[in-house]
């Protein structure tokens, strides 16, 4: 008799948005970032990932084309499956959950690792961490601790308890795929994926710490000094 396969993990990398902050025309996560599309940087990281089972890239409406061709020149022998997104970033993590539910409601996926292709610097460690902490508690968030928050414009005063987080974010895939399902029947659409988690699930979300090179690439600044990171972390 065949043995049951162990549960494994799905990453999914989110890259569905656009850039006009970025200055981009189109879609910001095929801007070339140290001579690579930006996504590439997060698919080729996960492609690393033995504890990864499957790797899902979450593409805008009609660049499925793009995507493909992307991973096809980029990440050739990888198998990248692809899920269109919708018209915001609840709606592209209910599209593609939607697309996972069969392996989730039968147990072949027991973890959901949900990443931002607009953070192409994060390293396996904090994809790895993500995964270890939601398998152990339900839920994991990377944070950095804010040192100090702005009063009426001149006090600054300790904040210990204010973070600023960062993906890729992990949960149990059970308890995630009805929460956005409950949050379909009510409507409610989440700023981030713990926020629907928070809501409609009593599981517990742990943060751990995130690093201070995994910057979000916002502004057009911000495509140099992820460029720089990646080539000191590759060199």
């Amino acid at each position: 008799m065949n043995a049951t396969p162990d549960p494994s993990a799905v990453a999914v990398v989110l890259a569905a948005g656009i850039g006009t902050r970025v200055g981009a025309d189109g879609n910001k996560a095929y801007l070339p970032i140290a001579d690579r599309p930006m996504v590439f940087w997060s698919l080729n990281t996960l492609t690393e990932l033995a504890e990864v089972g499957r790797i899902v890239l979450v593409h805008r409406r009609g660049e499925r084309g793009l995507a493909e061709d992307l991973t096809e020149r980029e990440l050739a022998g990888a198998v990248i499956e692809l899920v269109e997104g919708g018209d915001t970033r609840h709606r592209s993590e209910l599209n593609v959950l939607s697309y996972l539910a069969d392996d989730i409601e039968t147990g072949s996926t027991d973890v959901v690792l949900i990443h931002d292709a607009a953070r192409p610097v994060a390293g396996p460690d904090m994809f790895l961490s993500a995964l270890q902490v939601a398998r152990e508690f339900g839920g994991a968030v990377p944070a950095l601790p804010l040192p100090d928050v702005l009063t009426d414009g001149r006090e600054a005063v300790e904040a210990p308890a204010l973070v600023r987080v960062q993906t890729p974010q992990a949960f149990r895939a059970a308890p995630l795929l009805e929460a956005y399902r409950a949050a379909e029947r009510e409507q409610f659409e989440g700023t981030d994926t713990s926020s629907c988690i928070e809501r409609f699930t009593d599981i517990e979300v742990r943060t751990f710490r995130g690093e201070h090179r995994n910057i979000k690439v916002t502004y057009r600044r911000d495509i140099a000094l992820a460029g720089h990171l990646l080539r000191c972390r590759f060199n």
